[in-house]
């Protein structure tokens, strides 16, 4: 509080402190001088996609300069001498509303001024829609969202200065003015180990874990060598970038020798563009340099002419203009028509599901050297064959001329099982011209353009149930927007179908599913593959039942779950079914019941903020839909001073899996750990490999391993009969002396699996090897005028089996948690009208930060589950946890709920519908009030 200020201008930067710029913001600085008749209070406050390191969507200070009248406190007025009122993001640069000043100075400090000063802040701070940022409702509400702020923060100051009754805040509104703050993130982790299995079921440390802590770990980049949505290409005029300096070449699509027509399953995509470009960011040529920033400078010196043609860009837009790829696919199981018509209630509703960049820390890379007839390919990728068979249609030499390898990847989740082929194809392509190496590493806003992401899904639903909630028929239409090509689209969309009821047995069910063709980047495999947003789509028709009863949503998910010896949709067996376990370990590890009483609570004690609760199962089959890739090979080689070295055909992006296949390997020969090493993935060592991929590489490659050691063991076992004392060295030393094979090739095939749709919709076979079970609880705080939320706490209980290594695995559930948060309620991407993508970079995609995690996070293992259908009774562990991350989205959505209900005159049971990701803005605007009201599109 003061009588004086100064203003000091402080240079703002739009870009953080990176890039200077001329906007100002202004800092006040109080001055020593006081008085008790004049109080000056100053706020600020910043609303942002993220907590952390983020700019932000609106900003805003505001100052106001009360003078005290009346002798009495019980009569004592305060009235406006002075105000400011600057806001960011409201503009081009920083602006105040002179109007609303104006209108507050010389009056009262009382509610009776609010709404004129709602309305007059409408006047000073307009934005058309189409304003450059977009969020316009959400932003303008915000404008009198923080200013209501800031007034219930005076009042209540100036109630405890002088206790006028006209100040006085009611107790539920206190909740407006909490300021954020948080506990340091905490957790425990619960798991059983097998110690007659040791070192496998241990919780061994990551084999590279200290290489990739200290930045020792060697990537694809670090290896060193002595703009239309669509449109008619007219022309590329590459003279003034080859005449750049240090400029090699520049290769387009007719300087490729073999084939420009490829892609993963169908060639019905171009490697580069010689006619058409079905996006922007298609590739149309490759610019070759001395040094990276040449070839950057010079790439955009390259002249290209263009005709523009008409677009699609959404699924709504696709299915308006019949904008679909060959392929429906359909599953019915039971009597749909008879199931609806025994219901004695039917909902009907659709669900919009975004889709996810996949944010891999290393970007995609490639490093090509042409020897003699030869090539090897440094590849940045989760599928080395794939890579292989297609650098040989492109360069046109065969597949045995060409070895592709890396060591490890920074992350993969998906994009690079089949995007990265292109990277490096047209690295090899600039190689094969100048037969020279030739590195190529994409920058984040590149890949982020051009290399495809999780697919946005429409899902269209009718459910008929009784009035318990049994659920008795289901009809649900999925759309997926695959972008300009097939590329992995069918098996994504296959398993959303497969997962369109979750972990609930319908007896009657239809499901349809279509992939939209649309002028964006062909979206490809996600951790998850298409499960998430089929569950997602499923569990959001659970709590639309939820609603229309009036019954709690965990009891319509319990009374629909499948049981022991249920079948699927798709006519699997659901046997050794953990489902119930886990969900009721998960309500007694949570407290579900008694917390749920403790957030009505909250909600009735606080209006601002609201508390809500969700616990979601999964049930996730585990193999590839497509049963050709459902194999591994291994090739194990024992040396004569007892080491060994393993080479499978998985590779490693951070999961871990090396670290797994050299357990099994060490308990299968009897050595400790650290006398089994993995080198790198390459495909002369073992050839026709599937991707890493589907989170069946530990179950598939593991069994190759050790395939490939019990035939070593089967060699040394004569040996060891004649000399049972001798160490594994002596004994494999002898053994070479003896002219035994201590290298071994092993196999493996998962038995009896293959699904393949039928047009009946009654398909035949079984897609999955087994299935992998899981629940969270999550709870959640919103701030209802701002969209800004908090996850309190999550509970996890996860069945993996046995597990191969309790730390890795744990990783991966916390991890896949991680990002299925951020995909189901903060990672939005954005593209403008034009197709042209407005989130491409760090700066405006946002995945979780340290705040955006629980702060209580505990995660169990489910004990004594032992699996039969994988190695050493485990189970896979990559993909089923993400889903999870949607408990947090229910949970958001319980929040909503209930602040819906504080809204006088809109029905507190009325469904809504809430789109993922539940962003800042989705969560303001659903929280309807008289803020949302004033800004509401007309």
């Amino acid at each position: 509080m003061s009588t004086r200020c100064c203003l000091r201008a402080v240079l703002f930067s739009h870009w953080y402190h990176l890039t200077p710029t001329t906007n100002k913001w202004f800092e006040r600085c109080q001055s020593a001088a006081s008085s008790r008749l004049t109080l000056e209070f100053v706020e600020a406050y910043k609303q942002s996609r993220r907590r952390d390191d983020d700019i932000a969507i609106v900003s805003c200070c505001f100052r106001v300069s009360l003078q005290r009248t009346g002798d009495d406190n019980s009569h004592t007025q305060f009235t406006v001498r002075d105000s400011t009122l600057a806001y960011g993001g409201m503009n081009i640069k920083a602006v105040t509303a002179p109007a609303t000043q104006e209108l507050l100075k010389d009056a009262q400090w009382n509610r009776d001024i609010l709404d004129r000063i709602y309305q007059t802040l409408e006047k000073d701070l307009p934005l058309a829609q189409g304003a450059p940022g977009g969020m316009i409702e959400y932003r303008r509400s915000l404008t009198t969202s923080f200013f209501f702020k800031f007034f219930i923060t005076v009042c209540d100051k100036l109630y405890a200065i002088a206790r006028n009754p006209s100040h006085l805040v009611d107790q539920r509104e206190l909740s407006a003015i909490k300021k954020y703050s948080r506990e340091m993130s905490s957790g425990e982790q619960t798991y059983q180990t097998q110690p007659h299995l040791n070192p496998v079921t241990m919780p061994i440390k990551h084999q590279s874990a200290d290489k990739q802590v200290t930045g020792e770990a060697v990537y694809t980049d670090d290896l060193k060598y002595p703009s239309f949505s669509a449109a008619m290409v007219l022309s590329i005029d590459a003279t003034k970038a080859l005449a750049m300096p240090g400029v090699k070449g520049f290769y387009s699509a007719k300087d490729i020798k073999g084939e420009n027509q490829v892609g993963p399953v169908f060639h019905d995509e171009e490697l580069l563009a010689s006619k058409e470009v079905l996006c922007m960011g298609y590739p149309l040529g490759v610019v070759v340099a001395e040094t990276h920033q040449q070839a950057l400078e010079a790439s955009k010196a390259v002249v290209v002419e263009y005709e523009d043609l008409p677009a699609v860009l959404t699924i709504e837009d696709a299915i308006a203009k019949n904008s679909f790829l060959n392929v429906y696919h359909v599953i019915n199981d039971g009597d749909v028509v008879k199931g609806f018509g025994e219901s004695e209630h039917i909902i009907e509703g659709e669900m919009k599901v975004g889709g996810q960049e996949h944010f891999y820390l290393e970007t995609n890379a490639a490093l090509a050297i042409p020897v003699e007839d030869e090539f090897t390919v440094y590849s940045s990728t989760q599928n080395p064959t794939k890579t292989q068979n297609l650098l040989s249609l492109v360069l046109g030499i065969p597949a045995n001329q060409i070895i592709v390898k890396l060591k490890r990847m920074g992350g993969g989740f998906g994009g690079k099982e089949t995007r990265s082929i292109f990277v490096a194809c047209i690295c090899a392509l600039a190689a094969q011209k100048l037969r020279k190496p030739v590195k190529l590493n994409l920058d984040r806003d590149t890949d982020m353009i051009t290399t495809g992401a999780r697919h946005p899904f429409l899902g269209k639903y009718k459910i008929g149930f009784d009035k318990n909630g049994l659920i008795k028929a289901a009809s649900i239409d999925l759309y997926a927007d695959a972008g300009y090509s097939f590329d992995l689209s069918i098996g994504v969309l296959d398993r959303a179908i497969f997962h369109s009821e979750n972990a609930y047995k319908i007896p009657n069910i239809r499901v349809t599913g279509r992939l939209c063709k649309t002028n964006l980047p062909t979206n490809t495999a996600f951790r998850g593959f298409g499960g998430p947003q089929g569950m997602i789509i499923c569990e959001n028709w659970i709590e639309h039942i939820s609603n229309f009863l009036k019954k709690p949503s965990h009891e319509i998910r319990q009374l629909n779950f499948y049981k022991e010896n249920d079948y699927t949709q798709y006519l699997q067996l659901v046997n050794n079914c953990q489902l119930q376990r886990v969900w009721e370990e998960t309500m007694i590890k949570s407290d579900y019941l008694e917390r749920q009483k403790q957030v009505q609570q909250f909600n009735k004690d606080n209006k601002w903020k609201k508390r809500g609760i969700s616990i979601i199962p999964t049930k996730f089959g585990m193999s590839f839909t497509v049963k050709t890739l459902n194999q591994a090979g291994a090739l194990v080689h024992v040396y004569t001073d007892g080491t060994v070295l393993v080479t499978h055909g998985g590779t490693e992006m951070g999961q871990g899996l090396h670290t797994k296949m050299i357990q099994i390997a060490a308990l299968e020969l009897g050595v400790p750990v650290d006398k089994v090493y993995i080198s790198e993935t390459s495909t002369d060592k073992v050839a026709n490999t599937a991707p890493t991929a589907a989170s069946v590489s530990s179950d598939m490659n593991g069994m190759a391993v050790l395939d490939a050691c019990k035939q070593i063991n089967s060699r040394l076992a004569p040996l060891r009969e004649r000399f049972p004392d001798y160490s594994f060295q002596k004994l494999v030393t002898q053994a070479f002396v003896e002219r035994v094979n201590l290298s071994a090739n092993g196999f493996y095939a998962t038995p009896n699996i293959g699904y393949v749709f039928k047009d009946s919709g009654v398909g035949e076979g079984t897609p999955f090897n087994y299935f992998n079970y899981g629940c969270a609880c999550s709870e959640v705080e919103v701030d209802t005028l701002t969209g800004d939320h908090t996850i309190l706490r999550t509970d996890i209980v996860m069945d993996v089996g046995d597990s191969l290594n309790p730390t890795i695995d744990i990783g991966q559930v916390e991890g896949a948690f991680t990002q299925g948060v951020g995909w189901s309620t903060l990672e939005e991407i954005v593209t403008f009208n034009n197709g042209f993508m407005f989130t491409r970079g760090p700066s405006t995609y946002k995945i979780p930060g340290f705040n955006d995690v629980p702060i209580k996070l505990n995660v169990s293992l489910l004990s004594n589950a032992p699996n039969p259908k994988a190695i050493h009774s485990s189970k896979g562990v990559g993909e089923p946890p993400l889903f999870l991350g949607s408990s947090v989205y229910f949970a958001i959505r319980d929040a909503i709920t209930s602040a819906r209900k504080d809204r006088e005159g809109v029905d507190p049971d009325a469904w809504f519908n809430l789109q993922s990701p539940a962003t800042c803005e989705r969560i303001r605007n659903s929280c309807v009030d008289r803020f949302t009201d004033q800004f509401a599109k007309k």
